[in-house]
């Protein structure tokens, strides 16, 4: 489990030359992660628009594809700690209150992607009905498992998108580079809020992955095959959501 771990962390966003954190906090004590979206030192916030910047159409499709997959997957990992919190806070109490915990983060981030769908008027996913009833069935199911599978199912479904959002993120530190570089060293406050939130519930998920190894995630039985048939299906509805 600690080279599952190790591996995640090497993964996440590293800091380029010439580049500096959004912002000096950092929440958490790994110390191979870079916790804060990338920007280039002289980048300044503009302050004559509130909304994306004029984009390529590659730029704003990337965007439009980035809130709809993002949107789905927060909805969908808020449905999954909603089945588990159901199930175990009868069968194990003792647990509950962290599955809570790492609920509540959830919700809170489907929220914001709710917003930024409805802001920006990014059409959900088709398969939205679809992604409620597996993540739930998902939830429920590992947790009828146990508190280990369930827990295997959380390292599963944080691992894929932890690199998710470091993806990402790297695509959105070169629009905010190159934004800069026309604009004289201004971006949208807009496209770098959007960076930091990124960036913020990457951590956000990570931590959660860290929470899973930390609470017997590998003494899940079949350990293997359920982690990696979730980090499949995970991988399959990330690209399915983009488009569909």
């Amino acid at each position: 489990m600690v080279c599952v771990a190790a591996r995640v962390r090497t993964a996440r966003l590293r800091v380029p030359a010439g580049y500096r954190p959004y912002s000096a906090h950092d929440k958490h004590s790994h110390g191979e992660q870079a916790h804060q979206p990338i920007i280039p030192e002289t980048v300044v916030p503009a302050t004559s628009s509130t909304s994306l910047p004029p984009l390529s159409a590659e730029s704003r499709a990337f965007l439009a594809r980035l809130i709809r997959v993002d949107q789905a997957g927060e909805l969908a990992a808020d449905l999954i700690y909603s089945g588990q919190h159901a199930v175990l806070k009868r069968t194990m109490p003792s647990i509950e209150p962290l599955i809570k915990h790492m609920w509540e983060q959830e919700v809170h981030h489907h929220a914001t992607f709710d917003h930024l769908q409805t802001r920006h008027r990014i059409r959900p996913s088709f398969l939205t009905p679809l992604w409620k009833v597996a993540a739930y069935g998902l939830g429920v199911g590992t947790a009828a498992m146990g508190k280990e599978a369930a827990m295997a199912c959380t390292e599963a479904v944080e691992t894929v998108i932890g690199a998710h959002y470091n993806n990402q993120l790297r695509t959105l530190a070169g629009m905010l580079e190159q934004e800069a570089t026309v604009a004289g060293g201004h971006v949208s406050p807009e496209l770098q809020k959007l960076a930091q939130t990124v960036s913020q519930f990457r951590d956000d998920e990570l931590e959660h992955l860290d929470t899973a190894v930390q609470n017997d995630a590998a003494g899940a039985r079949p350990y293997w095959l359920l982690t990696e048939t979730i980090k499949g299906g995970c991988r399959a509805a990330v690209w399915v959501a983009e488009r569909v």
